[in-house]
């Protein structure tokens, strides 16, 4: 009995400092997210080390390689024409090879109009697809080229839209984006309306 004691007491500490450890480096304030560190930070000077005069190496900081981007989420109600739904916030990493990648991938999504949830209910009503898409590439948007992916509307709705991405991406190109809810989309499902 006391051993296990001794067990769970060593188990929750082990949680409480892996917790106490974790930080995010996604959760900038430079980035404008709330739940960013408002605090200033004390910052440690750098040490003096002598330099020595030795060829120069191009080097890159990471405010010369970055740069933040915007991606528009268009959606559309069955067959009707796309319209901008929501926006994709990321950083573009340029890495010293010249190569792109996107990091830092955040999502906001716009209030659905009065409008939109008549034609949300209507898709729920007549078991029909709510349909988003993406640019094919995030440098050169709005081009012809999309990606789009749609799921059953009645797969979405809970208290409000329960949407899942993921989008694969090789550099500024996306391949694919798989579209859908978290879990699975049993039959049938109460007909809920977007609030």
């Amino acid at each position: 009995m006391e051993k296990a004691a001794l067990l769970q007491v060593f188990a929750l500490l082990l949680v409480i400092s892996s917790l106490h450890a974790f930080q995010s480096d996604e959760l900038d304030e430079e980035f404008g997210l709330e739940g960013g560190n408002l605090q200033p930070q004390e910052r440690i000077p750098d040490p003096v080390v002598p330099t020595r005069s030795t060829p120069n190496r191009v080097k890159y900081s990471d405010s010369d390689s970055d740069s933040k981007i915007q991606i528009t989420l268009e959606h559309a109600f069955g067959d009707s024409d796309f319209f901008p739904a929501a926006t994709f916030s990321a950083r573009l990493k340029t890495w010293s090879h010249g190569a792109q990648t996107l990091t830092k991938l955040r999502f906001s999504r716009n209030s659905f109009t009065e409008v939109e949830k008549q034609k949300f209910q209507k898709l729920l009503e007549d078991d029909e697809f709510y349909r988003i898409r993406l640019p094919s590439n995030v440098l050169n948007p709005p081009g012809k080229d999309f990606v789009i992916s749609s799921v059953r509307a009645r797969c979405l709705p809970r208290d409000g839209l329960d949407e899942h991405f993921v989008i694969h991406t090789e550099g500024v190109n996306i391949l694919a984006v798989n579209y859908g809810s978290p879990g699975t989309c049993p039959y049938p499902r109460q007909l809920k309306l977007v609030s």
